[in-house]
């Protein structure tokens, strides 16, 4: 991510030149306040929840993730207060977990809310890291969409995929010890969705792909 290290020219009709660390607007400073409360939200529930992980591999995953989203905060804090880039780069999260899924249902008991903080399991605190990543990536992208500042927009942007990584590696976690159960529908019903479309082949008139 690069830009003209004295930053592009923006114009405000009332005032004037609008300096870099200024370059906002009203809309996105409501919009990017709320992504970085939630990101701060999302920390300090990982602070909250790690002593009560079990699993080495949950734990494990918790802390690589927390690493990475704080280190994605203090980038976006920077960016959002000079409007310049940040002192590194963007960095796209790897997760450390193979992506194939079990298919199919076991029967189980009916999930309920917990009514004692003693029920804490390693399945519900999957399931809240899981939730704040998905909250991330959906926040994330509609603010990406209207945020003025070139280098934000591309900061926060760069989050989003970020947000998706770390939750589908929280959902083959869960997905593994059964938590998160994938239904799948029978051969037929499947082989008739897959089939149900074709390629395009373009529209007279329309000039061709280069």
């Amino acid at each position: 991510m690069t830009t003209n290290p004295n930053g592009p020219t923006h114009q405000n009709m009332q005032t004037g030149a609008v300096p870099q660390n200024m370059n906002h607007g009203g809309h996105e400073m409501f919009d990017v306040h709320e992504i970085l409360s939630a990101a701060i939200g999302a920390l300090n529930q990982s602070i909250l929840l790690r002593p009560h992980v079990k699993d080495p591999e949950l734990l494990d995953i918790l802390d690589r993730q927390y690493r990475f989203m704080l280190d994605e905060y203090n980038i976006t804090v920077e960016s959002f207060k000079t409007g310049k880039d940040p002192s590194h780069p963007t960095q796209s999260y790897k997760m450390q977990t193979g992506n194939d899924f079990i298919y199919g249902m076991n029967p189980g008991q009916p999930k309920k809310p917990m009514t004692s903080a003693n029920e804490i399991s390693d399945e519900i605190i999957s399931g809240f890291l899981l939730s704040s990543a998905k909250a991330g990536a959906s926040s994330k992208a509609m603010a990406a969409c209207e945020v003025c500042n070139p280098v934000l927009r591309r900061v926060i942007a760069d989050s989003v995929p970020n947000c998706i990584e770390m939750a589908y590696e929280l959902s083959i976690y869960q997905n593994k010890h059964h938590y998160y159960q994938v239904p799948q529908l029978d051969r037929q019903d499947m082989t008739e969705l897959l089939n149900a479309y074709a390629p395009a082949q373009g529209q007279p008139g329309m000039p061709p792909m280069q």
